[in-house]
């Protein structure tokens, strides 16, 4: 390509809100790098507090967070739209129902295709360099990001910031998520069925206008929250739980297992009428 059609850099920081690429953006905006813009996927699925705290960023700094989010809705991809199905007992059935480990349809629509409709008008007159916030420790993630995108940068890998130091930089900076990340590993759409039970059970306690949305949710759709159970049944079992707990009781043992058993009987029958199958 003739030098006077090379097309100028565009620095671009991708943004998710938690921890690891809020403590690069903030490095980069205190080392000076360049910036030209940030981009923030929304789900419309995050927790509260980072929407928060993304505005918070946005005060404290001055820099403008460029939002982008998918052309439909959350719902209507869940519930409404309509599907081609390859599998006969599946035909008839709107939405994409609850993600899977090899379907997780809700990254691919409401996360990459908006990002990269945005960064498609962008390659017309740029080259953009992307920053993305990758921990030192994240082995798995810097191999893939590496070897599947051109021109990306892992500033964090650079000054071998791990997980734990982005986290206690970002307090030190006067961010704590009004303490998502004293209750969850990772702050991400808080309705994902791929989530540990830990979390669920911590949703369930900690989040109960959230959790009854979850509820609610899974009652409409045609599979089950996760394999082998709904959310109704992870109700039924994480309030036994505490209350198995209480009375002073082991969790796990044999009798425990046939009690919980027990409980889930009735909700059990419920769940039968819907599908797993991926």
């Amino acid at each position: 390509m003739p030098m006077d059609k090379l097309k100028p850099f565009f620095h671009l920081v991708s943004f998710s809100g938690g921890k690891d690429s809020t403590a690069m953006l903030l490095k980069m905006l205190e080392t000076g790098m360049q910036i030209d813009a940030v981009l923030f996927c929304d789900t419309g699925l995050e927790f509260p507090q980072l929407y928060e705290h993304i505005h918070k960023v946005e005060q404290d700094t001055g820099v403008k967070v460029t939002t982008v989010k998918s052309e439909h809705s959350f719902e209507y991809l869940m519930f409404d739209k309509p599907i081609k199905r390859k599998k006969p007992e599946l035909q008839g059935k709107t939405g994409y129902s609850w993600a899977g480990p090899l379907m997780r349809w809700c990254t691919n629509l409401l996360k990459t295709v908006p990002r990269e409709r945005y960064l498609s008008e962008l390659r017309k007159k740029y080259d953009i360099i992307e920053y993305i916030g990758i921990a030192a420790d994240e082995t798995e993630r810097i191999t893939h990001k590496c070897n599947s995108r051109p021109n990306v940068r892992l500033p964090l890998v650079e000054w071998g910031m791990t997980e734990a130091d982005c986290l206690k930089y970002c307090k030190d900076h006067g961010y704590d998520w009004d303490g998502l990340y004293d209750k969850f590993g990772r702050v991400s759409c808080w309705c994902c069925p791929l989530q540990p039970l830990n979390e669920l059970r911590i949703l369930y306690f900690d989040f109960p206008d959230l959790w009854a949305q979850l509820r609610e949710w899974d009652d409409k759709t045609w599979r089950t929250f996760k394999p082998g159970w709904s959310v109704r049944q992870l109700e039924v079992r994480f309030a036994f739980e505490l209350e198995w707990q209480t009375d002073g009781n082991q969790l796990g043992t044999k009798e425990f297992r046939k009690v919980l058993k027990k409980r889930l009987e009735g909700v059990n029958d419920r769940c039968k009428m819907r599908s797993h199958t991926r």
